[in-house]
């Protein structure tokens, strides 16, 4: 499920409480700006508490200041935010000063403390973001989720190399891993070992000629359960340890989880899996480990691949965490051309730790929707939230490419003429919004891509195709929410002839009149011969005509898809699990079933409201 809008609104409107198992957010934030900028006091500005699209700027206003008062007073007092949140946002209020940092933090705050509402007593929270702020967003997430509920801080390597004058090249990124009890899911993922490694610990080789190394059984410290009792003549309390008999070997010979440390290492030993110390001394046994049932290096919280190292690892020529390497400025068949967006395997490993297959992903700020990709190849639900009509329909074209998603219901884009209407007059960025949405209502690509509107020389939109003798041609889209009138059409005219494209879209908000389809009507027709058809060159839609009455312009069939750079194929994994083969058709039926079922239920009895800012 997509929805359209602030996540803020989204969360308190539609998702309940505890339905969430994953949570992944990376929340813009513009790291490249001078920090002497982000801490310039602005008490007493205007402007408020804002994201504009794919331009990360926060500042301090109006907005802002509700979202504290609320946080520190209103919801303090009716138990909707601990008094740790009040806190925290007050001391740093006291301690940077009303400016673009705090009122990201006091938005952040607000999101956060939904987010923690939204998430399964079981589930997990990613926070990804950078140095710039990250020591504040751990202060805060400390006091939504409790210090406690800290698990890790992931370093991720974002880049090969930033030259930057007078300091240390900046190249990694952060993961804030939090969780929301101590009772939460955690699959421990392996990385190859390094070839070195194996050299040197795997040097026994038996009758068999598998290699192996003895391990050790016990691990640092004492216990006062089963694994510090005595095992045999053994006692690893006297020496300060306890015993830890690894689960995979356990696994691997079918030893029951719920038996005790004693019951474990008689079966062990009877497989012949533990060697005894030849003389007699206060030496533990060891078991066998050998090379291959060995699953690797469990994955550790520095994740950075390292070019130039193929073929240092055992088994695979793959470089160090190649997996997670950097997306490549050129050539990198993932890249859209998406600012900040991530590759699909950073989020694999995410996903795979933190998750079950089949259960529900979040990510409230999924902008080009990687999450939402890995979480769908990986058989797990998704809701994917954006505040840009651009990311929703990039990412609907991303899961059409992948999979084959062509129907993606989209919650929050307007339905009616009126709502339409609001959507165009709900300021600049609001009429930027009502551009892309309705640009993305005839299948085209915003003319600007992912760069912020400037001069669009009367481009709002552009559909490519290929058509007789492998020829490119391109039809253009122009959108009007406000006054129309006969001069619009003239110069769209004048824009085909310009670009030498065959056909303009007109797409009004408001009725055109007579003398507008009459200049339309002199631009003639454009002749397909693949089709043997003629195209009107100039074609007026209105919004209502696309919305209530289901219309279309005349295009050729194969013109109609958006042209954003492909995303490629993914293949799906057959992940069985829980009791389901999560294969794609399979999975894709029963996601469908459930999501009616949930729908009937939801219109039945709604889920708990709470009390938010007003938008």
């Amino acid at each position: 499920m997509l929805y359209y809008g602030d996540n803020l609104s989204i969360l308190s409107r539609y998702i309940p409480t505890e339905a969430v198992d994953l949570i992944y957010l990376d929340p813009p934030f513009n790291s490249q700006r001078d920090y002497n900028v982000i801490f310039k006091d602005e008490t007493g500005r205007k402007s408020d508490a804002q994201i504009l699209a794919f331009e990360d700027t926060w500042h301090w206003g109006p907005d802002a200041e509700r979202v504290y008062e609320y946080l520190t007073n209103t919801a303090r007092h009716e138990g909707r935010v601990p008094d740790s949140v009040s806190t925290i946002l007050s001391a740093l209020r006291q301690g940077i000063g009303c400016n673009q940092m705090l009122a990201y933090l006091v938005e952040m705050s607000a999101r956060l403390v939904e987010l923690h509402r939204v998430l399964k007593p079981t589930g997990s929270l990613y926070l990804h973001c950078d140095p710039t702020a990250s020591h504040y967003l751990k202060i805060v997430l400390d006091a939504v989720f409790g210090v406690q509920q800290f698990r890790n801080e992931i370093i991720w390597r974002r880049t090969g190399s930033h030259n930057s004058p007078r300091r240390f090249g900046p190249i990694h990124d952060i993961l804030l891993f939090y969780t929301k009890t101590d009772d939460y899911f955690y699959r421990t993922a392996f990385r190859p070992y390094l070839k070195g490694h194996v050299d040197s610990y795997f040097k026994q080789v038996d009758e068999n000629g598998r290699r192996y190394w003895t391990n050790a059984l016990t691990g640092a410290g004492t216990r006062n359960g089963a694994s510090g009792l005595p095992w045999k003549h053994y006692n690893p309390t006297q020496v300060g340890r306890h015993w830890a008999i690894p689960g995979k070997i356990a696994e691997s010979l079918g030893v029951d989880s719920e038996l005790s440390s004693q019951e474990k290492l008689d079966l062990l030993d009877a497989a012949g899996y533990i060697v005894h110390p030849t003389q007699p001394s206060e030496a533990m046994p060891t078991y066998v480990q050998y090379l291959d049932c060995s699953p690797g290096i469990p994955l550790q919280d520095i994740w950075a691949y390292q070019p130039h190292t193929s073929g240092v690892l055992y088994g695979t020529d793959e470089a160090i965490d190649q997996d997670v390497r950097w997306l490549k400025a050129q050539m990198d068949t993932e890249r859209l051309g998406y600012p900040t967006q991530k590759p699909i395997a950073l989020l694999e490993r995410i996903i795979e730790a933190s998750s079950r297959a089949g259960e529900t992903i979040l990510d409230p700020f999924c902008g080009c929707g990687t999450a939402l990709i890995a979480a769908e190849k990986l058989g797990r639900r998704w809701i994917g939230i954006d505040v840009t009509y651009l990311a929703i329909s990039v990412m609907k074209a991303r899961l059409r490419d992948s999979f084959g998603l062509n129907e993606v219901e989209v919650i929050g884009q307007p339905t009616e003429v009126e709502g339409a209407r609001q959507l165009a007059q709900s300021g600049l960025e609001g009429r930027y919004q009502f551009q892309w949405w309705a640009v993305d209502l005839v299948g085209a690509t915003p003319a600007g891509g992912f760069k912020k509107k400037g001069a669009d020389k009367g481009i709002d939109g552009v559909i490519g195709f290929t058509d007789s003798g492998g020829k490119s041609e391109h039809i253009l889209v122009s959108v009007k929410s406000g006054h129309v009138d006969v001069s619009q059409i003239r110069d769209l005219k004048g824009t085909l002839e310009r670009e030498k494209a065959v056909i303009g879209i007109f797409i009004t908000l408001e009725e055109p009149t007579r003398n507008m389809y009459e200049e339309a009507a002199t631009a003639g027709f454009w002749h397909s011969s693949v089709w043997n058809d003629d195209y009107a060159r100039i074609q007026i839609m209105t919004i209502k005509e696309l919305l209530e009455e289901g219309k279309r312009p005349h295009l050729p069939a194969y013109a109609k898809l958006p042209t954003y750079r492909r995303a490629p194929r993914v293949d799906m994994p057959m992940v069985a699990e829980q009791g389901f083969l999560f294969d794609s058709p399979d999975r894709r039926a029963r996601r469908t079933r459930n999501v009616r079922v949930e729908r009937q239920e939801a219109s039945e009895e709604s889920p708990q409201e709470t009390k938010q800012p007003q938008d």
